[in-house]
Parts: C-alpha cells; sequence; structure tokens
C-alpha cells in the first residue's frame, strides 16, 4: 500500500490591527474589533492574501505610543505578524514606523496630516487638501462663514493640520482670528469655550479626538453657541455624534470619505454583511470603525497586486493601483491615495450627507 501525500499547510497571513482599547479614543474600540472580525471573514471568503488564510491579532492603539510599537516590534521579531494596519491616532503611527518600515507593509487608513513617505507604510485616509479645504470653501460660498477659531488636540495631526488651514485661509480669503490647543485627553475645554465666546468668529473649526470632542460638543451647546456659530470638524464618527448627545449637534458639518449614512451599492452592502456577522445590536458602524475595513481590504490589494507581502513589491506596484470599496473608488498617484470626500451635516444622533464635496477625478 502506497500512502496518500501528506498535505502541508500553509501558514496563516496574520494581520496586526491596532486598534484604540482605552484612553480618549477608546470609545472607537468596539466598533473597530467588530470591524476587523468582518474585514478578516470576507478576505478569507475570497481566498485569503497569497492563498493564505487571514487571522487578526488585536493590539491596544491606545496605549501610550511607545509601548504599542514596542509591542508591535516584538510581535515582528517574534514572526508572529505579517502586516500591521487598524485605526489609531498619527502619534502612534509615528511610534510605529521606525519599528515596522521595511519589514512588514503597513497599512494607515485614517484620515491624517499628509507627508508620510516612509517605506512601507501606506496611507489611504484623507488629508487636508482633500478633506478640510473644500469643507472651508463650500462653508464660505453657502454658509457666508468666513471667520474662524480652530481648536485642537495637542498632537501632530491637529498642529500640522492647523498649518494647512492656514494656508487654506489665504487662499479662500478667510481669517482664522484665534486658536488654541488642549492636551490629549484632558477634557479641561471650558476655558477654551470662553475663549471662543469672547471672539468674533462664524465657526469653530475642530481638530479634536474622541472624548475630547465629544467634552467639546456637550460644553458648546451648553454654553449656547450652538445656535449662533457653526461648527466644521473633519474627524467626528458616528460614536462621538450618539456619546455628544442629540442636543449637541445642531451646526454641525463633518467632512470624510464614508458615513454611515452614505447611499450606493459598496456602503450598503457593507452594512448588509456586518449586520448579518454580528446583528442588529452589535457595535454601530462608523467613520472610524469602517477604516479598519479599508485598512484590511488596501492591505489584501496591494499585497495580491504585487503577488508578494515583500515591501520593495508593494513600492513597485502601488502606483495607479485602483480598488472598490466601502468608501467607493481609491486610486493611488504615487503613493497618495484619491476618494471621493462628502460633508455631512448633524442630524439628531446620525450624520445625514449635505454634498459630495471633492468627487473623484
Amino acid at each position: 500500500m502506497i500512502d496518500a501525500p501528506r498535505r502541508v499547510r500553509t501558514p496563516d497571513f496574520t494581520i496586526a490591527m491596532v486598534v484604540p482599547l482605552q484612553g480618549t479614543a477608546g470609545l472607537f474600540g468596539p466598533s473597530c474589533e467588530a470591524m476587523s472580525e468582518l474585514v478578516v471573514r470576507d478576505l478569507n471568503r475570497d481566498g485569503g492574501i497569497l492563498g493564505r488564510e487571514v487571522k487578526a491579532v488585536l493590539v491596544d492603539g491606545g496605549d501610550e505610543p511607545g509601548r504599542v510599537a514596542a509591542e508591535v516590534g516584538t510581535l515582528i521579531s517574534q514572526g508572529r505578524i505579517d502586516a500591521v494596519t487598524g485605526w489609531h491616532i498619527s502619534s502612534v503611527r509615528h511610534a510605529l514606523a521606525p519599528v515596522v518600515a521595511d519589514r512588514v507593509p503597513y497599512v494607515y487608513p485614517a484620515l491624517y496630516e499628509g507627508g508620510e513617505t516612509r517605506g512601507g507604510i501606506y496611507c489611504g485616509g484623507e488629508t487636508p487638501r482633500l478633506q478640510i479645504e473644500p469643507a472651508l470653501r463650500w462653508m464660505r460660498e453657502n454658509l457666508g462663514s468666513r471667520r474662524w477659531f480652530v481648536v485642537g488636540d495637542d498632537y501632530v495631526w491637529p498642529r500640522r493640520s492647523s498649518v494647512a488651514v492656514q494656508t487654506f485661509a489665504r487662499e479662500l480669503d478667510l481669517d482664522i482670528v484665534g486658536q488654541a490647543f488642549v492636551d490629549l485627553g484632558d477634557h479641561k475645554i471650558k476655558q477654551v469655550i470662553a475663549k471662543i465666546a469672547n471672539t468674533d468668529c462664524d465657526g469653530v473649526l475642530m481638530l479634536l479626538v474622541g472624548h475630547d470632542a465629544v467634552a467639546f460638543n456637550r460644553c458648546f451647546a451648553e454654553a449656547g453657541l450652538d445656535q449662533r456659530l457653526v461648527r466644521f470638524t473633519p474627524f467626528m464618527d458616528e460614536n462621538m455624534v450618539m456619546a455628544s448627545g442629540a442636543a449637541a449637534t445642531a451646526n454641525l458639518f463633518v467632512s470624510a470619505s464614508y458615513f454611515r449614512s452614505l447611499v450606493d451599492a459598496n456602503s450598503m452592502d457593507l452594512t448588509s454583511r456586518y449586520y448579518a456577522l454580528h446583528g442588529a445590536g452589535g457595535p454601530p458602524i462608523s467613520v472610524v470603525s469602517e477604516s479598519c475595513y479599508e485598512g484590511g481590504y488596501l492591505l489584501a490589494n496591494l499585497i495580491e497586486r504585487a503577488g508578494s507581502a515583500a515591501v520593495a513589491d508593494i513600492d513597485a506596484a502601488m502606483d495607479g493601483m485602483a480598488y472598490e470599496g466601502p468608501r467607493g473608488t481609491v486610486e493611488f498617484r504615487g503613493r497618495r491615495a484619491h476618494q471621493a470626500v462628502h460633508l455631512a451635516a448633524g442630524n439628531g444622533l446620525d450624520l445625514e450627507i449635505v454634498t459630495t464635496l471633492a468627487p473623484l477625478g
């Protein structure tokens, strides 16, 4: 009798999903974890990555950035992960970059300040030029908002985005009449609210994250400022809106490439699959959690296009790549992602799309 040849099992393709499970961004954790489960299931349904079954390891991106980087570095050194993605703030990305760059592919799908060029780091999120500038233009032309006060958390994304806002203000003939930055997670924003109340502005541009934005929205409404000033932010997800409360969302505008209220085949397909997996009682789909799906999906598309998970191969293959995901079409021109950006307005406990600011083109 001849023994049948043993089937050699292909090793899994394991992704570190870096998502916040604590801190000011911790309210995104349950939605991010649930969406990570969905993208792993969908990738395996479609054959995995390079024919390998996809698995995910959760890393708490809400921890101190140096500790997050050390944990991911250990996972890479031990050969336990093949790639990194997930939603986390830019200060975590900057800590991860020297640990991850050129070792395993790292897809960063969240909105960010732009300018990331380090090897092996692939950014798929919105940047200020595509997300903030057209929103300020629309609000000037449709609401007459010309005088802005900028408030942000004190770390890299708000700081660098505020510099870009100064450029946009000159281009659009707007005035930045004041700005203030608060410590991330401090929530001490009542002094900022008082300063805004005494400033001659038409609107407030918010560059705040998670619970900081929630606290700001509540205090803003309690001071009655929501009735005479608009708020615009490039970062406000559905979890933050619900935590703020329906009474704190009047005259609130948000720009992003995806909203839960987006009605097209791609986004509705995501919603259908998500609720089929998690049921109606699952964590809410949100702008942030969609980034976790987008990160896994972009990672798979990059690797399949390159035919390899090697950073050098992906770098050579990414220019001109395009794919269809929940945000619609995403195109890469060089290393820059281009995608449609929409403007939504607060409507009770949700965000309803008002217009498309920057169609892909």
